[in-house]
């Protein structure tokens, strides 16, 4: 094969590092790769690092010494943050989403790879320094979000569920208020899945009560793992004091009136 010529090495160099962020590469593997020196990759990236940090696409970090490499860390100016979330929000605020009993209907939203990448590189942007040891969710919409949100931070995904699984093993259950319907539910957590002493990123798809995500929360005391941070895509305005108090949103439904059929989100980047 001949060699790669540098225009080839920075497509090739970019569609890797874009598609696996915070994963670390050595140069060793792009330098048997492109059959290239390591100071002539080197100098590729710092190509590279000056037209992401220009265009704000992101920072290539590279990292010295024999555990070290290079790795992409995604951002995201604030105006396309607003800009993505309006459209989510425009999208959302259609009357035909209302449901029965004045819920909103979600579904299409957060199962749209479109969609949910740019919730999940909105929330990256703003629990990027948590450095959290895995992603936590609970099933089932909020699972496709964390992924995402799980993806920038090349950490795994831990989801609790509503019903325990014989292949998940043994298991931590505990009994929660839910803040929106105001019933005892369940929720449980493989013994497996965590060890103690991590630290957990909440990432969920609506938060109405808060009585799901403080659940999540407890149920890391139980484990002896730390709470980084909470984020959730959707959360009401209603009621004004939720069971959890530290929380990020990016969007607030602050109006839903099944008979007047009125439906207003609005976007929080504060």
């Amino acid at each position: 094969m001949e060699p790669a010529t540098r225009k080839e090495r920075l497509c090739v160099l970019s569609a890797y590092l874009t598609a696996n962020p915070n994963q670390l590469y050595p140069l060793s593997y792009f330098s048997e790769l492109f059959g290239a020196a390591k100071s002539t990759l080197s100098e590729d990236i710092s190509i590279m690092r000056s037209a992401f940090s220009r265009r704000g696409i992101g920072e290539i970090e590279v990292m010295m010494g024999a555990s070290g490499g290079v790795r992409f860390l995604p951002a995201m100016p604030a105006e396309e943050m607003r800009r993505a979330l309006e459209e989510i929000a425009q999208k959302l605020e259609s009357p035909a989403r209302i449901l029965p009993g004045g819920f909103l209907y979600t579904a299409d939203i957060f199962l749209s790879p479109v969609y949910v990448e740019k919730m999940a590189r909105v929330l990256w942007n703003f629990f990027k320094n948590t450095s959290p040891d895995f992603i936590i969710t609970v099933e089932t919409k909020g699972i496709p979000l964390a992924m995402n949100v799980a993806r920038f931070f090349g950490k795994p995904v831990v989801v609790a569920r509503k019903e325990s699984k014989l292949t998940e093993g043994s298991v931590v259950t505990i009994n929660y208020l839910s803040g929106s319907s105001k019933r005892m539910q369940t929720m449980s957590l493989s013994k497996r899945a965590v060890r103690e002493g991590q630290k957990a990123l909440v990432i969920d798809d609506f938060l109405a009560g808060g009585g799901t995500v403080r659940a999540i929360c407890e149920m890391m005391k139980e484990f002896g793992i730390i709470v980084v941070g909470c984020g959730v895509a959707i959360a009401t305005r209603e009621p004004e004091v939720k069971r959890i108090k530290h929380y990020k949103s990016l969007m607030v439904l602050e109006q839903i009136e099944e008979e007047q059929q009125k439906l207003r989100i609005s976007v929080n980047l504060a």
